[in-house]
C-alpha cells in the first residue's frame, strides 16, 4: 500500500489543491528521504510554480516551473493540505510552504517514502532505466506483447505481476483480485498459463485498476486521500483478507499461502496449482 489506484486518487486530490500555488519554501525533518539532497531541494524550490501534478505507475510527478519532482508514497506515504495552520504530527516529515500562506505536508510512518528533483528533459530516461511496463489501460497495455513475455518467463506469475515490468501498478491486493478473477493460481509458472488464462488476467489487470480508482482506492489500515478520505474499494475484495471465508464464486473456504515473503490470498477450488 499504496498501490496504483491509491497513488492515481491522491494525484487527482492534489491536483485539485496545489496546482497554480508557488513555494515558498521547503523544509524536511527525515533528510534520507530525500534522493537529490535536501541542499538541492531547499535551494532550488522556492519561486516554482506547481503546474501540474501527473503519475506514473506509483510515482507521483510534481511538473513545476522549471523542474520535476518525484514522490514515490512506497508503504505509507500520504499528502495533507492545510491553508493556514499546520498542526503538529509525529509523523510529517515534508513541509512545502506555498506563498499565500498554505502549506501541503508530506507524512509517513515507516519513513520509506522518498523525493528527488529531475531536469525536465530527464524525465524519460529515469522511467527507461527503472524498466517500467505500460500503464493498466485499453490504450497503453497491449495483449499480444504481455503474452509473448509471460509465456517466455518461469517466475510464478503473481512475482511477475509485481515486479511492475509487466505492467505498472499491482501490488499484493490487486495482484490477488486479478488472480482470482482470472482463476489462475498465485504459485503458478507463468510460462504454464495458457492463451485463455493471459487473456483473462490481461481483462482482469485493467478491468479491476479501473474499478479501484473509481472507488477511490482501498483503505486497508492508514491510507486515505488528499484530503483525508478513505476509499471503498476494501468493501469489493472478493479474496484480499478474505481468509476462510467462502469464495464468492464457488463457496470454497479462502485460503492463504505465503509466497515470495508476501502473503497471497486464494480459492484452491477455483485457482487450482496445475491447469
Amino acid at each position: 500500500m499504496p498501490e496504483l489506484p491509491e497513488v492515481e486518487t491522491v494525484r487527482r486530490g492534489l491536483k485539485e489543491l496545489v496546482v497554480g500555488k508557488t513555494i515558498a519554501q521547503m523544509s524536511c525533518r527525515y533528510p534520507k528521504m530525500i534522493v537529490t539532497g535536501l541542499k538541492e531541494m531547499e535551494n532550488r524550490l522556492p519561486n516554482q510554480t506547481i503546474q501540474d501534478v501527473k503519475r506514473r505507475g506509483k510515482y507521483l510527478i510534481f511538473q513545476l516551473t522549471d523542474f520535476v519532482l518525484l514522490s514515490h508514497l512506497r508503504m505509507e506515504g500520504k499528502y495533507f493540505y492545510y491553508e493556514d495552520l499546520v498542526p503538529e504530527r509525529k509523523h510529517a516529515h515534508v513541509f512545502f510552504k506555498f506563498t499565500d500562506g498554505s502549506t501541503l505536508v508530506y507524512e509517513d510512518v515507516r519513513k520509506f517514502g522518498t523525493m528527488e528533483l529531475l531536469e525536465k528533459v530527464d524525465l524519460p530516461a529515469y522511467f527507461k532505466n527503472k524498466r517500467l511496463g505500460p500503464e493498466p489501460t485499453v490504450e497503453d497495455f497491449d495483449l499480444t506483447t504481455f503474452a509473448q513475455k509471460v509465456v517466455q518467463s518461469k517466475k510464478p506469475i503473481k512475482s511477475y505481476l509485481l515486479d511492475q515490468t509487466l505492467v505498472v501498478g499491482l501490488g499484493n491486493i490487486y495482484v490477488d483480485e486479478v488472480l482470482w478473477r482470472a482463476k489462475v493460481h498465485p504459485a503458478r509458472p507463468s510460462f504454464s498459463l495458457c492463451e485463455s488464462e493471459i487473456t483473462a488476467l490481461h481483462e482482469g489487470i485493467i478491468a479491476v485498476l479501473k474499478q479501484a480508482i473509481e472507488k477511490g482506492g482501498s483503505t486497508i489500515r492508514s491510507y486515505s486521500n488528499a484530503f483525508g478520505e478513505n476509499g471503498s474499494m476494501q468493501d469489493y475484495h472478493m479474496v484480499y483478507q478474505k481468509t476462510n471465508k467462502p469464495c464468492p464464486r464457488c463457496g470454497t473456504p479462502i485460503e492463504k499461502m505465503k509466497l515470495g515473503g508476501r502473503g497471497s490470498h486464494f480459492c484452491p477450488h477455483c485457482q487450482q496449482v496445475l491447469s
